[in-house]
């Protein structure tokens, strides 16, 4: 399934939807409280018509970093024995189609696109022999925004991914994938600028999802960032960054100077 969010014409308010085909069947419920259900859908609307939101509201954002060894190797860091955690701010979120926008205060913004676990259900605490895949509601494309300048100075994430604009995510989240092995891909302008699949990961996604489950409460609509293959680079303003994955769709987003 592809469950999209989106503004209701009629309510002007956020929901949820089922996409079919060219269509969006509205959803009942709200997955940050578990609830959403997919029986009693409302009438279609078309999808070229809809507004889409960022297909989730998470209450955090959890990111892995140098969950490749390639990328670890071309930004000259060495591998973690243990998954590198840090935190991308909710407010960063923007949805398909929105303009990334480029701070005054950095003069380098790379592209990281990489496959974006979403929660269904409370997860905390998984035992080692219990199985994380059961909490995930689906996958969606995240595009891991970094001004790369500031993250060096600085020395910790936070400043330098958490930008306004900096995590686009969607345009959807696609139901029963298996992430073992999907293929990533960004492209600027066209041009392929990282290409990899997850098989290449040093942690995999139920090893992820039970690492952090037991260092922080995930609730239903967090997503966690799984990491990006080689090959970033910069972004400047007039570019379209497209990150792709195998399953999921396409992610797009163009990119602007500041507007103020």
């Amino acid at each position: 399934m592809k469950i999209c969010r989106f503004i209701d014409p009629e309510t002007q308010r956020p929901s949820f939807g089922l996409i079919e085909g060219e269509e969006i069947l509205t959803l009942r419920g709200d997955l940050s409280e578990g609830n959403l259900s997919l029986e009693g859908v409302e009438p279609s609307i078309r999808l070229a018509q809809a507004q889409l939101l960022p297909p989730v509201s998470p209450s955090k954002i959890v990111c892995v970093g140098r969950n490749y060894s390639e990328h670890a190797a071309e930004l000259g860091n060495p591998m973690p024995s243990e998954p590198l955690l840090f935190l991308k701010a909710p407010s960063a979120l923007i949805a398909h189609g929105q303009h990334i926008e480029l701070p005054h205060t950095s003069q380098r913004v790379e592209h990281e696109g990489e496959l974006a676990v979403v929660i269904g259900r409370k997860c905390s605490r998984l035992a080692p022999d219990e199985d994380p895949l059961p909490y995930v509601l689906g996958y969606t494309c995240l595009n891991d925004v970094t001004a790369r300048d500031l993250q060096r100075k600085d020395v910790q994430f936070t400043r330098g991914k958490s930008f306004d604009t900096f995590c686009p995510v969607g345009p959807y989240v696609v139901t029963g994938l298996d992430p073992s092995d999907l293929s990533v891909e960004t492209r600027v302008n066209g041009e392929v600028r990282q290409s990899g699949r997850t098989s290449a990961m040093a942690f995999p996604v139920p090893f992820l999802i039970r690492y952090i489950s037991n260092a922080m409460t995930l609730e239903a609509g967090d997503l966690i960032a799984t990491g990006t293959p080689s090959g970033v680079g910069p972004l400047r303003d007039g570019d379209t960054v497209e990150v792709e994955v195998e399953g999921v769709g396409i992610l797009r987003n163009p990119v602007r100077a500041p507007t103020f």
